[in-house]
């Protein structure tokens, strides 16, 4: 029997992997997957599931959506990419990841099978994901689109509903080079007569999803045309959200960030829709799976707090329109440091990003005023530092440069720190996960 290690050593170096090596392993089209799910036994067919979508947002989204399902009593799994310390996290079941032993059973069922197709790693881990949801009897399974949606593997599936977050560049490479064209990839998980809940479109973007609806005969409605939330509001102290609600009273989320304030409004409509179905969910379960969602589903690195003094934050916002949001809050909570704690209060950022984003145009979103600590992600596709260093010099922003890795870095930037300091980890999810890897 092969140890757990030789079953990851098997998953991520005989596999094309995208998140390490970007796009000499995206496969786009559904003739492996369907290939797959055949050799399988079609599994994604023995439970109910709800397909998520969108460019910002649809990790936490799928996360939130699975605790509430498991605060109604639902036996639930989750499907998301990518992982952040533990491969095992991308599926769970109520919360908890599939077990070492599962994995090794899988990969060697697959190295024993006859299948003569070349999968790649997210293809034949999702069908990991789909295989165990199956043997577990779930009643529901929440799918996160990997990339796009019309021809990623997850769109194999027929769910009981769709959620499509939000529209912004991202993956341009693949998807296209308008928000028009983004969003009539995301448009492509939309099914015959299955509703869709759009979180956030205007202008060209909806009128998209109001052509590929009729096309398709998807019952569609967004949900940013009635807001849900009463009164959000976010701690000037550390971002975290509060708010009130006439669908399940008030409530305090643990996922702090302004932009899930519009990624719960899309849960709530998504609650709302899965009840139009028949589907039961109460008020309650809709309040206890938004305030618990991470206990229940070990959601991590959004807008995460790790130590209060000084306050270092990480988040895995890492394109224009995630970083954003996330720098306005940021400089913000910078700002509330140095009113009411230390006026010399110092913002400290350690940033790194993979080598396929438009990094000149995502730099101009970050705050001038702070030092940035550059460093580099231990993924094939992340950055050089150096490399980075020298377009953040360029734009006249202090750095000090770490090529030795995350870790260091964030060390080096708590030891420069005062207790009222603020120091920001991210750029991308691999920097978060770098950093989250170092904690534990």
């Amino acid at each position: 029997m092969m140890t757990y290690k030789e079953a990851l050593d098997f998953l991520f170096s005989q596999l094309p992997m995208f998140s390490r090596i970007g796009a000499a392993a995206y496969k786009p089209g559904l003739d492996t997957s369907i290939a797959l799910d055949n050799f399988f036994g079609n599994p994604h067919r023995l439970f109910r599931s709800i397909h998520v979508g969108g460019t910002n947002g649809k990790g936490s989204t799928s996360h939130m959506l699975a605790s509430v399902l498991q605060a109604q009593g639902y036996k639930t799994g989750l499907y998301t990419s990518p992982h952040l310390a533990d491969f095992r996290e991308r599926m769970r079941v109520d919360g908890c990841m599939i077990p070492e032993e599962k994995v090794i059973d899988f990969v060697e069922r697959w190295q024993k099978c006859d299948y003569d197709g070349h999968p790649s790693f997210f293809e034949l881990t999702m069908m990991m994901a789909f295989d165990w949801f199956a043997a577990e009897g779930v009643d529901f399974a929440v799918i996160e689109v990997g990339m796009g949606g019309r021809l990623d593997s997850t769109n194999i599936i027929t769910p009981v509903s769709t959620v499509v977050t939000n529209i912004s560049f991202d993956h341009m490479q693949f998807l296209g080079d308008s928000l028009e064209k983004i969003a009539a990839e995301k448009a492509g998980i939309f099914k015959p007569g299955i509703p869709a809940v759009v979180g956030y479109a205007e202008g060209g973007v909806r009128d998209v999803f109001i052509h590929h609806a009729a096309a398709t005969g998807t019952p569609l409605r967004f949900a940013c045309d009635e807001m849900r939330l009463i009164n959000p509001h976010l701690s000037s102290a550390d971002g975290t959200l509060e708010a009130d609600t006439v669908a399940c009273g008030p409530f305090r989320s643990p996922l702090g960030g302004e932009y899930q304030i519009e990624n719960i409004n899309t849960v709530i409509h998504e609650v709302e829709t899965l009840r139009s179905l028949g589907i039961e969910i109460s008020s309650e379960a809709l309040h206890d799976g938004l305030e618990q969602v991470t206990e229940r589903t070990g959601l991590a690195g959004r807008w995460m707090i790790t130590s209060p003094s000084p306050l270092t934050i990480c988040d895995t916002g890492h394109n224009e329109a995630g970083l954003r949001h996330t720098m306005h809050q940021l400089q913000e909570v910078w700002a509330n440091r140095r009113t009411s704690a230390d006026p010399a209060a110092a913002l400290r950022m350690v940033i790194g990003f993979v080598n396929d984003k438009d990094v000149p145009h995502i730099v101009r979103l970050l705050p001038r005023e702070a030092t940035f600590y550059v460093t580099r992600a231990s993924v094939p596709r992340a950055m050089p530092a150096p490399d980075l260093e020298k377009i953040l010099r360029g734009h006249g922003l202090q750095c000090r440069l770490c090529d030795s890795g995350v870790a260091d870095a964030c060390e080096m930037a708590v030891s420069d720190s005062k207790p009222d300091d603020v120091v920001y980890v991210g750029g991308s999810t691999f920097v978060v996960a770098d950093y989250l890897a170092s904690l534990q």
